[in-house]
């Protein structure tokens, strides 16, 4: 059985293996912040790309 993505565990997670105490006020910021990139990428993963799709050399607006 596949459990659902915790981001307050995975936000603990990394605090721990990169060494950074986060207080309680700016950990509930954090989980939404990534809350909020988790969304947006889901978003982005959804869209399906045909596999002959090349990413460009060169940006160009």
């Amino acid at each position: 059985m596949e459990r659902e993505f915790d981001v307050g565990e995975y936000v603990d997670l990394m605090g721990l293996l990169v060494d950074l105490r986060l207080r309680d006020e700016y950990r509930v910021v954090v989980v939404a912040n990534f809350e909020r990139i988790m969304a947006i990428a889901q978003i982005v993963n959804s869209f399906e790309l045909p596999d002959d799709v090349e990413a460009a050399p060169i940006f160009e607006p």
